[in-house]
């Protein structure tokens, strides 16, 4: 797992070696980076489920003004950490070590112009934390869901599927 592109290109990150963290693939981040083009370039950004920051780096390395990462399991949150310190990006990186809903209830940072949600496989509700998203987004912001393909994703009022791809067992 690496930086694809920007600032911190080639830059190797790790992930922590538990199995509550599924890091994103280079394939996937391209493809969604590819969709988020110039959105990111001055962006501020919410990473929720943040893991081991892989998405909320590349972000930064892309020109993102500012990321705020949300990640309660400390292999992860020390991985994390690790990664921002070794791509150089940590100064305009805020790392928040704390449930996400718990984090949604009193937000820091908002509004947020894009806002990528990566939760774990096993967690079955997804809207709770979209409904809390909506709030806080900015007027128009864009919210990406990394999930497991045959999850469905719902839409509270507010927030207005714009597409889905698929890359094996990973859906965007």
């Amino acid at each position: 797992m690496r930086v694809v592109a920007g600032t911190a290109r080639g830059v190797a990150l790790t992930a922590p070696r538990d199995r509550t963290t599924r890091p994103i693939t280079d394939r996937v981040k391209e493809t969604l980076f590819g969709i988020l083009a110039d959105r990111v370039v001055d962006a501020r950004v919410l990473d929720l489920y943040a893991g081991s920051g892989a998405i909320g780096i590349e972000a930064l390395s892309r020109g993102a003004q500012v990321v705020t990462f949300v990640e309660h399991g400390r292999a992860a949150a020390i991985a994390l950490q690790a990664n921002l310190d070794r791509t150089r990006l940590a100064a305009s990186a805020s790392v928040r070590r704390e449930e996400v809903k718990r984090f949604l209830e009193a937000p820091r940072g908002a509004p947020w112009d894009i806002v990528i949600l990566d939760p774990p496989y096993e967690e079955r509700d997804i809207l709770a934390p979209l409904e809390r998203v909506v709030p806080v987004l900015a007027l128009d912001g864009m919210v990406v869901v990394k999930h497991f393909w045959r999850t469905d994703v719902p839409a509270p009022p507010g927030l207005t599927p714009a597409r889905t791809r698929r890359f094996g067992e990973t859906a965007l």
